[in-house]
């Protein structure tokens, strides 16, 4: 199926309803939102992107975002969205890479991108006239037909190769993370409110893809990014609002009702993710915001869906396991089966430790032109998360480390190797090893170890980094040291840097 069937019926049902707000205003109605949907579709059949093809979306948080996010599904097109946040550099080898003709893109990023890809169609606005068509245009076609494994949404996340892997997924898997989050989240009705002060290009833009099912409002702060005072507002306006936040916004709004002694009014859920939430973080958000979070735990292969720790058991303060679950990532959701394997592909028993694997229709269907990585994810129908944990005896996951060196900051993912490369080509860069650091505002934060064979100084390498790579990736800290440790094999032990990096009690400078 075509998951803008989901936008033209609503529309058919509820088309003066809104659809996307812009700070406290409505901007488009259902109606309105399918009619641009539609004429943008024919709009970018006439440039001659046609079922299949892919459009790339390099934009910050707008409503406009959305209409060309739907435009493009409704031609049969797959979307391509790009952290705003990446160096245009790399954002230009994954438009490339995806195969994109033409990409929608911020007035900032337009000339470099041009320059990197000069085959590529850039568009920085919306084509004229789409909010006012004539009574002829609003007599709207349907969306294109499209099968559940076309690919609809191409995911770029970063790879241990130093290179990002694009994920694929189709509307069989976008349609089960919608339903996951109406199942265990929570439930939608027309007028509920989904804020979107994350990124709509990362898991927390698949959560207004229920809201357009159910015909709830989508709105894009006036910012477009999360201002804790600013979410505060909206939810007290819009009523019963919800929002996904990584574990950075989470204590960012903390502080927040802390400092100001204005508790949210209006709120709903925040459901919190991508990245660790500690148990003393966790308990001390419900009592200065309430009780009005959950918890969801996934990755782009499997987005957003593996496991679920639901308001109600956060808010169950009187169980005898309270504080246990708490440390969790909650239990398997019903889309999928969930199994703690070792090394060998064989299922471990309650309470052993090994990689978390899951099994069902919401896993991807591969990476984009990569068989030997998805050979690699997906075995014997099992996707390898790559993440370490235990399940307890009630099916309650606990994570303990990533088995790959990931460095989570600010909800966003880092792969060392993209760092380490980008450091390696200063000409003063003999060796380096990047870590991760717990970060009490951030999470984790990057934390270089570098050999030089030349004279460099932290503030040159920062500068270098500048034209390399994004700016959240770069390190917060360089540790200049003479020599890497090594096994006998060369490999240079990442564990024995964090066990220093931990015992120098230095927080990065």
């Amino acid at each position: 199926m075509n998951l803008a069937l989901w936008l033209a019926r609503t529309a058919q049902r509820l088309g003066d309803q809104p659809a996307i707000g812009h700070g406290m205003n409505v901007w488009c109605s259902y109606g309105e939102l399918a009619q641009r949907a539609a004429l943008l579709a024919a709009w970018l059949r006439a440039q001659g992107i046609a079922p299949g093809e892919r459009v790339g979306l390099f934009l910050t948080n707008r409503p406009e975002y959305l209409v060309m996010q739907w435009g493009a599904w409704w031609a049969g097109a797959a979307v391509v969205p790009i952290n705003a946040k990446l160096h245009v550099r790399e954002a230009a080898w994954i438009l490339q890479h995806s195969g994109a003709r033409l990409a929608f893109c911020d007035a900032g990023a337009r000339a470099d991108l041009a320059s990197a890809l000069p085959g590529l169609a850039l568009h920085v606005d919306l084509p004229a006239g789409l909010g006012a068509a004539s009574a002829a245009q609003a007599a709207l076609a349907q969306p294109s037909d499209r099968a559940d494994s076309d690919p609809a949404w191409l995911f770029y996340t970063s790879g241990t190769t130093g290179r990002p892997k694009g994920v694929v997924l189709g509307a069989r898997q976008l349609r089960e993370a919608s339903l996951g989050y109406l199942a265990e989240v929570q439930s939608v009705a027309p007028g509920d409110v989904m804020l979107h002060p994350a990124p709509l290009s990362h898991g927390g833009g698949l959560y207004h893809l229920p809201y357009v099912m159910h015909g709830g409002v989508n709105v894009v702060p006036l910012s477009g990014g999360f201002e804790p005072a600013e979410i505060v507002e909206l939810a007290s306006h819009w009523r019963n609002a919800s929002f996904f936040a990584a574990p950075t916004m989470v204590h960012r709004l903390v502080e927040f009702v802390q400092a100001s002694g204005h508790r949210p009014d209006g709120l709903a859920t925040i459901t919190y993710g991508g990245g660790p939430m500690y148990r003393a973080d966790i308990e001390r958000a419900l009592r200065a915001v309430g009780p009005h979070f959950a918890q969801i735990y996934g990755q782009g292969e499997s987005p957003m869906t593996i496991t679920v720790l639901p308001k109600a058991v956060i808010n169950e303060a009187g169980h005898p396991r309270h504080g246990e679950r708490l440390a969790s990532v909650g239990y398997a959701q019903p889309m999928l089966e969930l199994s703690i394997r070792d090394a060998q592909g064989r299922a471990l028993l309650t309470g052993e430790t090994g990689e978390v694997c899951v099994r069902g229709d919401i896993v991807m269907q591969g990476y984009w032109q990569q068989s030997e990585a998805t050979a690699e994810a997906i075995r014997d129908g099992w996707l390898y998360t790559g993440d370490v944990g235990r399940l307890d005896d009630e099916g309650f996951l606990t994570l303990l480390d990533r088995s790959k060196d990931l460095i989570i900051s600010g909800g966003s993912n880092i792969y060392p190797r993209e760092v380490e490369e980008a450091l390696l080509q200063h000409p003063a860069v003999s060796e380096v090893s990047v870590v991760g650091r717990p970060d009490a505002e951030w999470g984790e934060s990057v934390v270089a170890y570098v050999v030089l064979r030349s004279p460099a100084t932290a503030a040159e390498l920062d500068v270098h980094c500048q034209h390399q790579i994004a700016r959240f990736k770069r390190p917060k800290a360089y540790r200049f040291v003479d020599a890497l440790p090594k096994n006998h094999y060369g490999k240079v032990l990442k564990t024995a840097l964090r066990e220093q990096e931990a015992r120098t009690g230095e927080p990065p400078a």
